[in-house]
């Protein structure tokens, strides 16, 4: 049954209503799992457990790898000094490796030992480590240059009391595996990135830069490798660096990437290797559930990051609650992407101040939104200025043969807004089945292309049992000049034709948006408060006649946030939402005609909706066959 919403069916609930008692606290709301497994990763000192931290730009994935990091600082760790030192291949400095603090003092017992010819005896008793002693007993006689009797501390621990946390803003070649200086011997040339750096610790990177790089890419694989079998073995050599050829410093680096989804998924399907090296890969989610728990860590989030700002009343936190259900695209959902409402409360603060009040309340968060919807508009305006003025051809009332409007989310950087688009449908004798005009003219995208075969796939499930489907049609978004994709105009280019074909006029004071399957089922759409707000505002431009609405997914009922006026508008009875699950259900309401369902012999009532359909495609097929004899 076609089922009108109301507007208690479209307003929000509360969780929470209440909010003075609530304190500013973590800045990480909703990813308990992702937080649990991020832990995990971090306290795993074992080669293989980098981490890939993927999520949304935004949700905090930086301030929750910190704020993890910060809570196992307190874990035992084994940090070590590291030094290049003199070796008689100069290609290849020898590496020492020290208890923690005591490279500077070995430097000091070097320099002594030159030049003050201490006993060899009494020196490799104090240093008696295997690879300290080799390197004492193969140092040339002193004659007077300290090059040989100087090392190069590339770690150096003395005042360190936890892991090492290195963020490589801007990572390069030599940001992370560091180069050689020139006219120096080759073991004090050595100049160490933030790979080594970072050894014994954490080295954190953002994904995109670095796979974006792809030689970059492969160097840092190539040390995670190397690193792997430097914990295995001492006799590896090293990556070059400039003309010298340093043994790499073996300590784990742990890698930690923050990137997309995207991203990730792209490195698993073109890299095997990629999960032995990154076996923990939290996933940010980019929405949470909309309940007391997740409102309250919201408003508790965004208390912290106010500070200097002016207070804000409860009803102004709910406002930034309804925002941020709205960017989740689901009533029940909160968003993530916490920094967006940080920004908002920002700009409602100005709004407040402006005013002379000493208190953030919903007008001023309400006029925030307005503001950014305002800076955004201008496209939104000049379509609808060329609706009202007859430029763009569009019907908002009466009802035409083979012509539906649709509904279009048009995106202009970080803003959306909805559009009504004409969707036109012609029909002939032909075999060549449905022809998109888009994809003629290369302006479809792949799954709009998919969306018109799946059309293809309904008129033969539905009606083309006892004939072959034989037509010719032509379907065609009118004045587009953009890429068109997505399948969301599916069900309004379905109705477009069939309308043509059952040559039944359809109203064209209700918009419509839906994605649809072979076998006549609605699946839900993205941007639908865009897309009724978009055919709203049109519809306001010429003065709502009190018909007009649109028609939706009845999946979509939950992403349902619009704005008041909307809302205010429903209530009135000036404008409608109608809510269908399948395609039958939209063909009464536009046609005005029963769909009508085949009996038990197979066939749909005389003069039904589905009946003419059929009667069309059937003579359709007629005269395809007598053209082609």
């Amino acid at each position: 049954m076609i089922r009108e919403l109301k507007t208690e069916e479209i307003r929000l609930s509360e969780p929470v209503t209440e909010f003075d008692d609530i304190e500013g606290g973590s800045r990480i709301i909703g990813q308990e799992r992702a937080m649990s497994l991020l832990s995990l990763g971090l306290s795993i000192d074992r080669v293989g457990y980098n981490i890939f931290l993927s999520g949304d730009d935004g949700s905090g994935r930086l301030t929750a790898v910190m704020e993890s990091i910060e809570k196992i600082k307190s874990m035992p760790c084994h940090l070590r000094d590291a030094a290049y030192a003199w070796a008689p291949d100069s290609l290849s400095p020898r590496l020492l490796i020290f208890e923690q603090g005591m490279a500077r003092l070995f430097q000091e017992d070097l320099l002594a030992f030159g030049k003050e010819a201490i006993p060899e005896s009494e020196m490799l008793a104090k240093w008696k480590d295997p690879a300290i002693a080799s390197f004492l007993l193969s140092l040339p006689p002193y004659d007077g240059n300290e090059d040989a009797y100087r090392i190069n501390i590339v770690l150096d621990r003395t005042y360190s009391d936890s892991r090492p946390v290195i963020i490589e803003t801007h990572p390069s070649h030599q940001s992370l595996f560091g180069f050689a200086e020139k006219d120096k011997p080759s073991h004090l040339a050595i100049r160490t990135g933030s790979y080594q750096a970072a050894s014994g610790g954490y080295l954190i990177m953002n994904a995109e830069e670095v796979t974006g790089d792809e030689n970059l890419w492969k160097t840092l694989k190539r040390y995670l490798e190397m690193t792997h079998r430097a914990l295995s073995s001492s006799l590896v050599p090293g990556e070059m660096i400039g003309t010298v050829r340093p043994a790499p410093i073996p300590m784990l680096t742990k890698i930690i990437l923050i990137g997309t989804e995207s991203t990730y998924n792209k490195l698993i399907e073109k890299d095997d290797k990629f999960v032995r090296y990154f076996r923990i890969a939290p996933e940010f989610n980019y929405t949470m559930p909309r309940n007391e728990k997740n409102a309250k860590g919201t408003v508790s989030f965004l208390k912290a990051a106010g500070k200097g700002l002016l207070k804000a009343a409860d009803s102004a936190y709910l406002e930034i609650l309804r925002f941020s259900s709205s960017i989740a695209e689901d009533r029940e959902k909160l968003t993530t992407e916490l920094s967006l409402l940080e920004d908002l409360l920002e700009e409602a603060d100005l709004n407040a101040r402006e005013r002379g009040s000493e208190i953030i309340e919903r007008k001023d968060v309400e006029e925030a939104i307005e503001k950014r919807n305002w800076h955004a508009s201008l496209e939104e305006e000049t379509i609808n200025e060329e609706i009202q003025s007859g430029d763009m051809v569009i019907s908002l009332s009466g009802s035409q043969v083979g012509i539906v409007n649709g509904l279009a989310v048009m995106d202009r950087g970080v803003s959306s807004f909805g559009t009504p688009a004409v969707i036109s449908a012609t029909v002939a004798p032909g075999n060549e089945g449905i022809v998109n005009i888009e994809h003629e003219a290369g302006l479809s995208g792949g799954i709009h292309d998919k969306g018109l075969l799946i059309l293809e796939g309904f008129l033969r499930h539905r009606y083309a049992l006892r004939f072959p489907l034989s037509l010719y049609a032509g379907i065609c978004f009118e004045q587009s000049y953009a890429e068109v994709d997505g399948d969301s105009a599916s069900l309004g280019e379905l109705y477009a034709l069939l309308s043509a074909i059952a040559e039944v006029p359809i109203r064209q004071d209700i918009a419509v948006t839906g994605s649809v399957s072979q076998m006549g089922i609605l699946q839900p759409v993205g941007g639908i408060n865009e897309k009724i707000q978009g055919f709203y505002n049109a519809c306001s431009v010429s003065g709502l006649t009190g018909t007009q609405g649109v028609m939706i997914p009845r999946q979509n009922i939950s992403s349902l946030i619009l704005p008041q006026k909307i809302e205010k508008a429903i209530d009135e009875g000036l404008f409608h939402i109608y809510a269908i699950s399948e395609v039958d259900e939209g063909i009464e309401l536009l046609s005005g005609i029963k769909s009508g369902e085949r009996d038990k012999r197979g066939f749909f009532p005389p003069s039904s909706f589905n009946r003419r359909v059929e009667d069309g495609l059937r003579n359709l097929c007629r005269y395809s066959q007598d053209k082609a004899e």
